[in-house]
């Protein structure tokens, strides 16, 4: 099989790209709004998977249909949601269809949305290599793709990284610092695809901008493999309590008028990674898309 041009990936992703922003939007919502994205010249767009959202590939489909050039990606695919020739054959035939706009990221997921599934959550890095293995030893029958699809892996600790540097095209750590970023970088080495979610709000009010953070953080402070990678960039229990510390708010969430946000992203860039995937925490219903298009001139320019 082809191997992935990592170059030419990294051309396609861009430097900033959404993460989210259509959760929980109809398909007769997202598709407009994913053309005003990619009409904002954001050149990438990331979606997550849940135990109540879309499916991730047929909610890719919606995407890249409604869309002419924007790259979309799992942010990520759950393995535990699908075998691994299902995930395998899935990914290719986006691929085939939409050549060179959709990137496969894989993750693990946590404890108890893997339980609610009715699956035993195995050893995280152990159960990657085992899918990864027989995604491998996977059939397909329809004429190759030019190039399969880049493969990313969700990875916040060392060996979940080394993994991902050692069997697919690069990391998307999710809900990281450019601490993270550079740590992250310093494991994959210069040549895997680094590709880092960050939150954003665009709000001056602390109060206002912080109580936005908590909200978005309350789900992720029960989940251990977010608290265990909290921990090792230096958060300890004062932190981790209460909602999470200002100081952990801040460092998870960028929030500020414009020129803070696209600060916190250069940093991000400045400490390795190829690309970063804004997510847009609005303070209000509605307002993530006017937040991403007043942003972009700062993140794109």
């Amino acid at each position: 099989m082809a191997t992935v041009d990592r170059s030419a990936l990294r051309r396609r992703l861009g430097r900033v790209g959404v993460w989210g922003a259509l959760a929980t939007a109809s398909a007769a919502e997202e598709r407009p709004a994913a053309a005003e994205i990619e009409r904002f010249g954001y050149t990438a767009l990331w979606f997550g998977e849940g135990l109540a959202t879309k499916e991730a590939f047929a909610h890719a489909a919606i995407l890249l249909a409604a869309t002419e050039r924007l790259v979309v990606a799992t942010g990520i695919a759950n393995i535990y949601a699908r075998d691994p020739t299902a995930m395998n054959n899935a990914a290719l035939t986006l691929a085939e269809a939409y050549p060179g706009r959709f990137v496969l990221g894989m993750g693990v997921s946590h404890v108890p949305l893997v339980q609610a599934r009715g699956h035993d959550y195995g050893r995280p890095v152990t159960a990657m290599r085992a899918y990864l293995d027989a995604m491998e030893r996977a059939k397909w029958a329809p004429p190759p793709t030019p190039e399969p699809p880049p493969r990313v892996l969700a990875a916040l600790r060392r060996r979940m990284l080394e993994l991902a540097r050692d069997r697919t095209d690069g990391a998307h750590p999710y809900l990281v610092t450019p601490e993270h970023t550079a740590r992250a970088r310093a494991v994959l080495g210069p040549g895997p695809i680094l590709a880092p979610e960050q939150a954003v709000i665009v709000e001056t009010d602390a109060a206002r901008a912080r109580a936005a953070g908590r909200r978005h953080l309350a789900f992720y402070l029960t989940l251990p493999n977010y608290v265990n990678s909290f921990r090792e960039l230096g958060f300890g229990d004062a932190d981790l309590a209460g909602g999470g510390s200002d100081r952990l708010v801040d460092a998870l969430v960028a929030w500020g008028d414009v020129d803070a946000v696209a600060e916190r992203v250069r940093q991000h860039h400045a400490a390795g990674a190829d690309h970063v995937a804004v997510q847009a925490l609005a303070t209000e219903p509605g307002r993530a898309l006017d937040d991403l298009r007043m942003l972009a001139p700062a993140l794109l320019g």
